[in-house]
């Protein structure tokens, strides 16, 4: 389905501000002595296992779109840290699932504390309209989300013949 030129130049709008604050909020993390920043691919990995405990390695290289081996290696690297454990599924041992380590879940808070903070003091400084226009933006930008959660599954799907990406992808 073509995409008006419209769409097309609000999504640019949209994903540079969000770009820029993401960026934005990965500096200040990196930049706090206290923080312990990691690359992104792995601090993202360690977040989502946060969010998901349990999850297997395919289940997070899928859902972070990059390849099971890279995703492998950085659940080595997060393991060797201390950050992440692996351990076997109980109904199926031979699949190994992700939980975050207590010194990982500390390091996931203390960098939420860290960007919510940052946001929080720039919110602070905009005019109420604005902090009321981005509150509200909130839920319809979870639902865009989904919407491209959506699209890129059922872009692999075509690609892929149907059978799903089972060879990974490169992060976007």
């Amino acid at each position: 389905m073509a995409v008006s030129e419209t769409a097309k130049a609000e999504a640019t709008g949209l994903l540079a501000a969000l770009g820029a604050i993401r960026r934005l909020a990965r500096r200040a993390v990196s930049s706090s002595a206290l923080a312990g920043a990691l690359p992104p691919a792995r601090s993202e990995l360690l977040r989502l296992t946060a969010r998901k405990p349990g999850i297997s390695v395919a289940e997070a290289a899928q859902e972070l779109r990059l390849a099971p081996n890279s995703v492998s290696t950085m659940v080595s690297q997060l393991a060797a840290d201390g950050l992440l454990a692996r351990g076997r599924a109980v109904t199926d041992g031979r699949s190994v699932r992700l939980t975050v380590t207590d010194k990982g879940a500390a390091r996931v808070s203390q960098w939420r504390d860290i960007r919510a903070e940052l946001a929080g003091r720039a919110l602070e400084r905009l005019p109420a309209a604005d902090r009321r226009a981005i509150g509200a933006a909130v839920p319809a930008l979870a639902r865009l989300a989904e919407q491209m959660a959506l699209e890129t599954r059922e872009r692999a799907l075509v690609s892929s013949g149907g059978a799903g990406n089972r060879a990974g992808g490169t992060a976007l």
